[in-house]
């Protein structure tokens, strides 16, 4: 397994920030489900363990549908999703690789999901 360093990231307005260990460079799932596309999020999973939420946690609002099992979570002030509790993967976290700081990604391959059928491939992410 790759040796992991710490990203950090944030929200655009910088008010909600994190890090997240990780290899340097990573695969970002791009998930064409109805929400993702409409936020733009590559998928970075990571374990509870691996992630820390570092300024801002009362700034976050949180949106559920569905199944209701997915905790997404919204900047107050700027709108970004940068992580969220995802279904797929309930105990940990997934982040949005396009709010991670660029200077420590050495290089991140993208990778289509096919959200919109999520029952018959989720077991291909788990």
């Amino acid at each position: 397994m790759a040796e992991k360093v710490t990203h950090c990231g944030a929200c655009h307005c910088g008010a909600v920030s994190f890090e997240v260990d990780l290899p340097a460079s990573f695969e970002a799932l791009e998930c064409n489900c109805s929400m993702c596309l409409a936020v733009g999020f590559l998928h970075v999973f990571a374990s509870k363990e691996e992630f820390r939420i570092v300024s801002g946690a009362e700034n976050l609002t949180e949106y559920r549908f569905n199944t209701g099992t997915a905790q997404h979570l919204f900047c107050k002030t700027c709108g970004v999703k940068p992580f969220y509790v995802p279904r797929s993967h309930p105990d940990g976290w997934s982040i949005n690789a396009r709010c991670i700081d660029k200077g420590t990604v050495e290089g991140m391959q993208i990778k289509a999901f096919d959200g919109a059928n999520w029952e018959a491939n989720v077991e291909t992410i788990r």
